[in-house]
């Protein structure tokens, strides 16, 4: 496995992770309704984006190497 290959892995792993995190403090605020399960959902699913965003660009840059 090159690694480019295991770099494009481990963003994908990462944006998944990021999910399933963003899903329980999600499911964690409907429980108890507590600010900061909202916060770290958002903040999760914000970072799900961004690490999405630069896996493609990081595919597209390296694409011809």
């Amino acid at each position: 496995m090159s690694l480019r290959a295991f770099h494009l892995l481990f963003i994908a792993l990462s944006v998944i992770l990021a999910a399933f995190f963003a899903a329980w403090a999600v499911g964690q605020y409907r429980l108890e309704h507590q600010v900061g399960y909202a916060a770290a959902g958002a903040l999760a699913l914000a970072s799900g984006g961004v690490l999405a965003v630069y896996g493609t660009k990081f595919q597209r840059k390296t694409r011809n190497l």
